[in-house]
């Protein structure tokens, strides 16, 4: 028969267990920690990692947005100043027409080259309409000129293609005194109109000789890819 314990050794042996069951709870605990530790920081590390990653990914879209931005910036400053020059150069070509333009009077002035001029507006407006009959409108004060070049351009015209014109002067619509001279010559009942009035002429040789006029005033673009 087992002998039995007293009341110290039934004390001893409790704090064998306590001891035991201590010791075991403060490894399990620091298992516990040491795990929770490392899943901390691998989570703590992911945590940070895609902090970075956005933090990263946040700056390189402002840097790409600054480049934009400074690209548009630059783009503008060059258009803006493209367009001043433009501006510039189209307010020398506008004062440079505008002068020509301003002596277009003397032609008239001049009788002699005047009605030959007349005569060769009148003679190609012939030779454009090819009608049998035309009307043609001048200034008021250019009638006795016209009659004397319609008469020449009458001449010159059956010279070359054989066939009589009959041209009528439109007294009643005269072209506006306002005006440097030259001729409106129309067919088939005002269908078909030639404005060869010498305003009308200029703008014709302005629009033709523009491209070369801006070369001469300004030099070759470098900008331009293309040449008619």
């Amino acid at each position: 028969m087992a002998q039995r314990l007293n009341d110290n050794e039934v004390a001893a042996e409790m704090n064998k267990m306590v001891s035991f069951i201590k010791q075991e709870a403060l490894e399990k605990a620091r298992e516990i920690k040491v795990k929770a530790d490392e899943e901390f920081n691998i989570e703590k590390a992911k945590l940070v990692r895609q902090e970075t990653i956005a933090i990263e990914a946040f700056y390189q879209k402002k840097i790409k947005q600054a480049e934009v931005s400074k690209k548009i910036a630059q783009s503008n400053h060059i258009n803006k100043n493209r367009l001043r020059v433009l501006q510039q150069r189209q307010q020398v070509l506008n004062e440079l027409f505008q002068e020509v333009r301003s002596k277009l009077v003397t032609i008239s002035q001049d009788t002699q080259k005047y009605s030959v001029l007349l005569k060769d507006l009148l003679l190609q407006a012939f030779f454009q309409l090819l009608e049998k009959k035309v009307v043609v409108q001048c200034r008021k004060k250019d009638i006795d000129v016209v009659t004397k070049a319609i008469e020449e351009a009458k001449a010159a015209y059956k010279a070359k293609l054989n066939i009589d014109v009959e041209v009528t002067i439109d007294s009643a619509n005269p072209v506006p005194e306002s005006s440097s001279g030259g001729v409106v010559v129309s067919g088939n009942e005002g269908r078909f109109l030639l404005n060869n009035t010498l305003e009308a002429r200029l703008d014709l040789l302005c629009d033709a000789m523009l491209p070369d006029i801006r070369i001469m005033l300004f030099g070759v673009s470098t900008t331009r890819a293309f040449y008619n």
